[in-house]
């Protein structure tokens, strides 16, 4: 008789336990992921330059973007946002002319997060 009040605990418990475990990995994963808070939102730039190197990988893509004092690593959006938007991993392609607005990095004065793209003779894709 005790057994079968136990069975529903112990079920309880795994169940609990699971949850707890997804929840903290999934807050460690969060946690992986940097904030926007990076950027300077209130120093907008834009670059214009030669694509020299291109990513399309999760969690962002990336550009290196040669323009006419240095080279920048320009965070773009996720991938699938991009190819909804309209930019295909073709694109990004080395060689390509590129005009980005975006927000400086705090502390890496190398890095840009990226709002919106236009590459040499197409029309601006929205990132964010």
């Amino acid at each position: 008789m005790i057994a079968s009040y136990l069975f529903p605990l112990s079920a309880l418990r795994m169940t609990v336990g699971f949850v707890l475990a997804a929840g903290l990995l999934g807050s460690g994963l969060a946690s992986a992921h940097h904030g926007w808070s990076e950027y300077d939102a209130g120093k907008p730039l834009t670059l214009s330059g030669s694509i020299m190197e291109s990513g399309y990988d999760n969690p962002h893509g990336f550009v290196r973007l040669k323009t006419a004092d240095r080279v920048w690593r320009v965070i773009l959006a996720p991938p699938s946002r991009m190819e909804s938007r309209g930019l295909p991993r073709a694109g990004l392609k080395p060689g390509v002319n590129a005009t980005v607005v975006g927000y400086p990095h705090r502390t890496d004065a190398q890095e840009l997060r990226a709002e919106r793209i236009t590459l040499e003779g197409g029309s601006a894709v929205e990132l964010r």
